[in-house]
């Protein structure tokens, strides 16, 4: 297998563009042959393009030497003149579902720090063997178009985009890219450990293989559902305008009708795509569950799921953030930029008074708010999402609710919207919800 040279690497990464001039690149960097194969492949390009790459290390310090190993990567990126800096994950560290947790760490850290550094593009070093091996867990986990369409090349987030241009490559061109460049890496040994499921099916690849399920059939598969995924997100949108009604306070209507008329798998992937912008969590619902709920659904029930609420009312379902399940009030202090609950975020102006709190109204703020303005005053507001709406809180009580057009301060007024709907998995780009 002949290694990955500059110019494949260069045209791979025009697929993702367009970059702006002189474009800052981060590259998660482990110190395994992937990352540290494409970090190296990165600053070239970055080079030739004006400009620079910086390499991030997050140490999860689950293992007695990883702090001596991400220096190890550091020594050996300096050596061809790469930045490069090192993110602990600090606290108590988990004690199951340990892969999982630490990877949700370790993208919180690199977005964390390509936020404040002002860097708009993070470079992932998925190759073609993880595309198959994504591909087959999802496949045992149940999953549904999105999920077995696996992983894609571009992620955006609310600050930035996630690079993934390797996702054709397989795993052995990168081995060799190393090797041609004289470059030693870092064999992590939980990669070896068959207690995790991906291990486990890493040790089986010969046997699929040789059944014709090798890395390359399966990404194939994975390309072609995610076309199949792309026509049925546009049949989505569509059935959204048509059936429904988003509020900017952060809730949904839909009309009943849709669940029976709309085909099984767009009304299925609605309603997965409302749960996830509304609940407010991590991870979306598994296909099971949505099934189950939209099962209740066409026989005009309701229900809760991944911190959702739904709610059938006069022929309408209701979506809004389960009450119990909100995060708990946060510091706004004046000039942050904060997000809460997994559903809004918000930036608050200098002019702000110091001390102030964000978080839901809840029911006895909902009192106090119709008690100062009288309940005429209000915009109709259904009873089941008053207590979620998000407001600005102080030592006495509610200061601000934007949605209720309440301010308790003649003092404190803004020109610009200060608050605005930012849920983890938004309606309009939601990759892999049934997983």
């Amino acid at each position: 297998m002949k290694a990955l040279s500059p110019a494949e690497f260069a045209s791979l990464m025009d697929r993702l563009g367009p970059f702006e001039p002189g474009p800052r690149l981060a590259v998660a960097v482990s110190g395994g042959a992937d990352s540290l194969a494409a970090t190296l492949l990165a600053a070239h390009w970055a080079h030739e393009h004006r400009g620079r790459v910086v390499a991030l290390t997050v140490d999860h310090r689950l293992r007695p030497n990883s702090t001596a190993e991400a220096g190890q990567v550091g020594q050996w990126l300096a050596n061809h003149g790469i930045e490069h800096h090192i993110l602990p994950w600090l606290g108590d560290k988990p004690t199951s579902d340990i892969q999982g947790r630490a990877r949700a760490a370790r993208y919180a850290l690199l977005e964390q720090y390509c936020r404040q550094a002002g860097i708009l593009h993070l470079l992932l070093a998925h190759h073609r063997d993880d595309q198959a091996e994504t591909f087959l867990l999802r496949l045992a986990r149940g999953s549904g178009v999105d999920g077995l369409s696996a992983m894609t090349a571009i992620r955006h987030g609310a600050h930035m985009r996630w690079l993934r241009p390797l996702l054709t490559v397989p795993k052995a061109r990168l081995l060799a890219t190393l090797r041609h460049w004289d470059q030693d890496w870092v064999d992590d040994p939980s990669n070896l450990d068959p207690r995790h499921a991906r291990v486990r099916l890493r040790l089986l690849s010969e046997t699929l293989a040789a059944e014709g399920l090798e890395p390359a059939r399966l990404a194939q598969t994975a390309h072609a559902l995610a076309l199949a995924g792309d026509a049925l997100d546009r049949m989505v949108a569509d059935a959204l305008v048509e059936w429904g009604h988003i509020h900017p306070a952060g809730f949904a209507w839909v009309h009943c009708d849709a669940w029976d008329r709309l085909p099984e798998d767009v009304a299925l992937r609605l309603l997965v795509r409302l749960l996830c912008c509304h609940g407010g969590e991590e991870l979306p619902p598994r296909l099971e569950r949505s099934q189950g709920l939209l099962r209740r659904l066409r026989h005009g029930q309701g229900g809760t799921l991944s911190g959702c609420r739904v709610v059938v009312l006069a022929g309408r379902a209701l979506f809004c953030r389960e009450a119990g399940r909100m995060a708990e009030p946060v510091p706004a202090e004046p000039g942050a930029e904060i997000l809460w609950d997994g559903r809004f975020r918000a930036a608050l102006p200098l002019s702000a008074p110091p001390g102030l709190r964000l978080g839901g109204l809840g029911p006895q703020g909902w009192g106090k708010v119709v008690k100062a303005m009288g309940r005429k005053a209000l915009p109709d507001i259904p009873a089941t999402v008053r207590a979620t709406l998000p407001v600005l809180m102080d030592e006495d009580g509610v200061f601000a609710a934007p949605h209720l057009g309440y301010n308790r301060s003649d003092h404190w007024q803004t020109a610009s919207p200060w608050l605005w709907p930012a849920p983890r998995r938004p309606l309009t780009e939601i990759a892999h919800c049934l997983v």
